[in-house]
């Protein structure tokens, strides 16, 4: 079996990390790149595990030898996939999920343009909004002001969603993990004639309905939530606080 590559990208709370690791609870053969960066452990968080963990100095060292499939800087952090994930998978016939950001996933798609993207959205700023603040408090401290700055970063990346092949809402995570399987198992039976027994057609039509192309009128609300005019992938309003939320 030939690896497929997928990307999963997602604004910052949108809950991907989780989606991802309940579809590798379910689907075998699939493979998970753990990315290297700058930014220090938080809470439980351990070394080769969620993240490797390294200097400043030790990761632009790495840039210069040309380590990384892909690389960018977000809040102020390094971020960076190493090439060595996708040959292992590949040399082990697996799948490789990529967890990046939207400019991780711009330079893989240029890098492996035969990748499939997914791209997974909240279902509206004010869960959004619950769901990054519930995460600082777990982690010792709230602090507003870079909220808002993940807040604001978001609007800016679901704007980018078009950009990608399939589009979820993780709204239950239940139905978003289904959405999340039937993607990788369709793109299996499409591409390398990896049969899916008697589920085949419900998958086929699950995935098909979670296509960028096929998702406009269940996006709908969730862009226009986000201030997005869904024709042009545009912002048309600012993203502001909500007034019911404390």
């Amino acid at each position: 079996m030939a690896g497929i590559l997928f990307i999963i990208s997602a604004p910052s709370g949108s809950g991907k990390s989780t989606l991802v690791s309940e579809l590798r609870k379910q689907v075998s053969g699939v493979d998970f790149s753990i990315s290297w960066t700058t930014r220090p452990p938080r809470g439980s968080e351990e070394h080769g595990r969620e993240y490797y963990f390294t200097t400043r100095a030790e990761f632009d060292r790495m840039v210069q030898e040309s380590k990384f499939l892909e690389h960018a800087e977000v809040f102020g952090q390094c971020y960076g996939t190493g090439r060595l994930s996708l040959e292992d998978a590949r040399k082990q016939g697996h799948d490789l999920i990529l967890d990046i950001d939207v400019q991780g996933a711009e330079q893989v798609r240029r890098a492996v343009p035969e990748a499939v993207s997914v791209f997974v959205m909240p279902p509206s700023p004010k869960e959004l909004r619950t769901r990054l603040r519930n995460r600082f408090r777990a982690e010792g401290q709230v602090n507003e002001a870079e909220l808002y700055r993940r807040l604001s970063e978001a609007s800016k990346e679901i704007e980018k969603y078009k950009e990608y092949t399939y589009v979820l809402v993780n709204d239950m995570l239940d139905r978003a993990v289904a959405q999340l399987e039937a993607i990788v198992l369709a793109e299996r039976y499409y591409r390398n004639s990896e049969p899916i027994a008697f589920r085949s057609r419900r998958v086929l039509e699950v995935a098909a309905a979670c296509r960028q192309a096929n998702s406009y009128e269940r996006l709908k609300p969730v862009l226009e939530a986000f201030g997005i005019d869904g024709s042009s992938g545009q912002q048309d309003l600012p993203f502001g606080d909500d007034p019911d939320d404390d």
